[in-house]
C-alpha cells in the first residue's frame, strides 16, 4: 500500500510517495549495495522505506536512518551519513568548485586538489578544501592515475549533493 504525504519543499508543494520494499526487494537492493559499495557497510534489514521525491529519485531508509540515495537507478550514499561517506574513496575540490559542484555541475579536473585511489565507474565523494565534508557523491568517468595526468575534462558525473531536490525533500522529512 502506498501512501502519499504532502509536504513542503522550499517554495513548492511536493508530493512523497512513502511505502516499504518487501523482503525480496530489500534482499535483490542489498544484491546491488553488495556488487557496488564496500563490505558490511549497511547492517541488513528485512525492509527498507522507500520515500519517492520524483520519479526516479528516492531515499531509502532503514530503522528510521536514509540509509542510501538511489538516483537515475544507481545507489549512491547519502550526504547526511559522513561516517559512512568515510568508507569510500574521495577527491578534494578548491573553494572555486565549490559552487558549481553544489549546483550539481559535474567535477572537472582543474577544481580537484587531492585524490583517492578509484577506478573508472566507482562510486567517488567528493569533499570540499575547507572542512573536508563530503558536499557530493558521484561516479568516476576516468580512473584516479589517468585523471591526474589531466589537465582539462570531467573527472566525476555528479548524481547526489548538497542542495539538489532530495537533500532539501530530507530536511523537510
Amino acid at each position: 500500500m502506498q501512501q502519499i504525504n504532502y509536504r513542503w519543499c522550499t517554495d513548492i508543494l511536493i508530493a512523497l510517495k512513502i511505502f516499504v520494499l518487501s523482503k525480496t526487494e530489500t534482499g535483490k537492493l542489498f544484491d546491488r549495495f553488495d556488487s557496488s559499495w564496500p563490505p558490511d557497510i549497511l547492517p541488513k534489514v528485512k525492509n527498507i522505506k522507500v520515500y519517492e521525491i520524483e520519479r526516479d529519485k528516492w531515499l531509502l531508509a532503514a530503522d528510521k536512518m536514509i540509509v542510501a540515495v538511489q538516483v537515475r537507478g544507481l545507489l549512491v550514499p547519502f550526504l547526511g551519513k559522513q561516517e559512512e561517506l568515510q568508507r569510500f574513496p574521495s577527491v578534494t575540490i578548491d573553494r572555486g568548485a565549490l559552487k558549481f559542484v553544489c549546483d550539481g555541475a559535474k567535477v572537472m579536473r582543474p577544481g580537484i586538489i587531492n585524490f583517492d585511489s578509484f577506478k573508472k565507474g566507482e562510486i567517488v565523494v567528493v569533499r570540499d578544501q575547507t572542512h573536508g565534508k563530503g558536499v557530493a557523491v558521484g561516479l568516476a568517468l576516468e580512473d584516479s592515475e589517468v585523471a591526474k595526468a589531466m589537465t582539462k575534462g570531467y573527472v566525476i558525473d555528479t548524481i547526489h549533493y548538497l542542495t539538489d531536490k532530495i537533500w532539501e525533500a530530507y530536511k523537510r522529512i
